[in-house]
Order: C-alpha cells, then sequence, then structure tokens
C-alpha cells in the first residue's frame, strides 16, 4: 500500500531507498532470534529470517487548500554522512513526486518532523555547486525547539554537515519558518509533540470527515518497537525519554480508528495500533 485516504486528504507513500538487515546499528536490540518470534511482523516488516525490513520514503499530502511534503529523506549528492551508501547518492527521487502529481514547483509546504539527515535531504539540491531550496516556492517549517538544540549542539559529527547543507540554506533563501509544538496547517494537519528521539520532534496528526492518522515521524522506527517499547535506538537523544514517549501514545492510539503511517515502515507502511496481550501489534 502506497496510498491513503483520510476524508478529504490524499497520502501518497514515495519511496527513496528500501533495505532489508543491516539494521542492528540501529536497533541492537532486535536481534533475529527475538524477531522471529513475532509473527505479525512478517511479511511486510521482517524477513523469515528475523531480519528487519526498513524505508526511507517520504509524505506527499494533498488537502483541500495544501500540497505538503512531509520530510525529505537523504537527498542527492550529499557528503560527510555517517552511513557511507548515503553519501553522493544519486536517485529519481524527484522524477518518482512529480510522477505523483507533485512536481517540484508546486509545493507549497514542507514539514520535517524533526533535523536528522534521512528527513532533510531534499530540502535543497546542488544546482552549479551550490544549495539550492529543492522546492522554490513551499514554506518549509522546522520546529522552533528542533532547530535551536541543532544548532547549538556538538557531539555529533554529522550534524553541523546536515544542517549546512540541508536547512541553512532554506534560512538563507528566507523561506524557512521556526514553528511550536501545536502548530496547524490549514483544517486538516497539525503537529503533535513526540520528543525522545530528538528534543523538538513531532508526529503528524491528520483529521478530516471524522476519519484521523498520524505519521509517526521516528518516536518509532520500526514495527517492533510496538511489541516491545521499550527498545530505544542508537540514534535517540534522550532513549529514556523515548520510551516514555512510546508507552503514552501506544496507550492513547491502541484500539482506536486512528491509521497509524510509519515513516520508516516497509511493506504495509500503515495499520492500527491494537492490544496483544501485555503489550501491542500492528493490525495492517
Amino acid at each position: 500500500m502506497s496510498q491513503w485516504k483520510i476524508g478529504d486528504v490524499t497520502i501518497t507513500k514515495v519511496i527513496e531507498l528500501e533495505v532489508t538487515g543491516g539494521s542492528r546499528f540501529l536497533l541492537p536490540q532486535a536481534t533475529p532470534e527475538v524477531i522471529k518470534p513475532i509473527a505479525w511482523l512478517r511479511p511486510h516488516f521482517a524477513d523469515e529470517n528475523g531480519r528487519l525490513r526498513m524505508s526511507i520514503h517520504t509524505f506527499l499530502v494533498q488537502t483541500p487548500t495544501h500540497r505538503i511534503v512531509v520530510d525529505t529523506c537523504l537527498g542527492n549528492d550529499k557528503e560527510n554522512r555517517r552511513i557511507p551508501h548515503w553519501n553522493n547518492m544519486q536517485t529519481k527521487f524527484l522524477e518518482d513526486i512529480a510522477a505523483k502529481g507533485f512536481a517540484r514547483e508546486s509545493v507549497d509546504t514542507v514539514l520535517c518532523t524533526h533535523l536528522h539527515v534521512d528527513h532533510v535531504g531534499w530540502n535543497t539540491m546542488k544546482v552549479d555547486g551550490k544549495w539550492v531550496p529543492t522546492f522554490p516556492k513551499a514554506r518549509y517549517l522546522f520546529g522552533r525547539v528542533e532547530h535551536q538544540h541543532w544548532t547549538n549542539t556538538v557531539g555529533r559529527e554529522d550534524m553541523p554537515f546536515v544542517i549546512g547543507d540541508s536547512v541553512t540554506p532554506i534560512l538563507d533563501a528566507g523561506l524557512a519558518t521556526l514553528v511550536e509544538y501545536d502548530h496547524k496547517i490549514g483544517a486538516e494537519i497539525s503537529l503533535l509533540p513526540t520528543v525522545g528521539h530528538t528534543p523538538g520532534h513531532v508526529s503528524v496528526m491528520i483529521e478530516s470527515r471524522g476519519e484521523r492518522a498520524m505519521i509517526t515521524g521516528d518516536f518509532m522506527h520500526h514495527p517492533c518497537q510496538i511489541a516491545h517499547p521499550e527498545w530505544d535506538t542508537t540514534a535517540d537523544t534522550d532513549g529514556e525519554q523515548g520510551i516514555r514517549t512510546r508507552r503514552i501514545m501506544f496507550e492513547r492510539l491502541a484500539g482506536t480508528p486512528v491509521l497509524v503511517i510509519g515513516t520508516h515502515f516497509a511493506g504495509a507502511t500503515a495499520g492500527r495500533i491494537v492490544r496483544d496481550g501485555e503489550t501491542y501489534r500492528l493490525d495492517v
């Protein structure tokens, strides 16, 4: 599944990169031995050997009044990334979103759930050796707390490069708006703080004609964390806060009709959270 309708809102997934396995650097607790018994993860989210399936994708959100890109993946031509194959990528991302009706000049809003490398990359593109806004007619929405944190924090060697080539050029072009946790975009889209992965992390709530959905961002990276909310990731700024956020959100979402759309969930990508004994699962 790559497209969902929530009332008058259409959400379309466009993949930049998919992988199976190789995710132990991110979720070291998710070993094949503990993943294989979680049968509901197969086939969408894990293979028969217990290797995780993960995706880096964007969401194109069409509302009655806005054309929104939520998280802009890794981007082409970027350098100084911590993961070697994320450097100097050459994908057809722009052609792929145009094929879904989102030519880059038609986008009016770009929303980043947070400012990590795989959520801001296509904010910019290289033209004549210079980073310029990919979506020239859009307002780019960055969390004020998030931006402040990453422009005043040392400790992650890659982040100055990420901010330098994918965030600062947007501010320099006058296209950025720093927003609060509860920002709204039109009548259908609102932000929800889901902090822990980063200090300013938000998820995206969509509500239209009585139907509701949530784009997760990275408060969980993989559906295995629905079964094990206590599993934090190596990329979390505050792992303990991330665990608390997951527990709160799963308790709030379980048994409700809210469609949960995972920012890194492969395959079916979306489902509803239901109780599963003492924990939870994603019902796709």
